[in-house]
């Protein structure tokens, strides 16, 4: 079993910037991706962008050049750099991780991030 606890959420204004965290406890082994997505009041949840264990990236579109995803394998923590936020990019942001060898996905409880304008 796996759990994941995001953190870094909160209020900002248009224009700043701010870092959201996800560890993960459990065992994670082998080949695997964390992922982050976000969910609007009223939207789908979307994807923000993938890393895997060995550090291939990628960004939804609308994501690119705004955000940047990392990880630290050795703590299982992956991390959010967002920066010039938009009111538009207020939404709980989820962590995720999907564990190649045993199909699994795991979910965060989620973060609220709330750009003011």
């Amino acid at each position: 079993q796996v759990q994941l606890v995001e953190s870094g959420g909160g209020l900002v204004q248009a224009g700043g910037s701010l870092r959201l965290s996800c560890a993960a406890s459990g065992e994670i082994l082998g080949s695997n991706t964390m992922g982050w997505y976000r969910q609007a009041p009223g939207n789908q949840r979307e994807l923000v962008a993938t890393i895997t264990n060995a550090g291939s990236t990628y960004y939804a579109d609308s994501m690119k050049g705004r955000f940047t995803i990392s990880r630290d394998n050795g703590k299982n923590t992956a991390y959010l750099q967002m920066h010039s936020l938009q009111p538009e990019d207020t939404a709980v942001y989820y962590c995720n991780v999907y564990i190649r060898l045993s199909r699994a996905k795991y979910w965060g409880q989620g973060t609220q991030v709330t750009v003011s304008s």
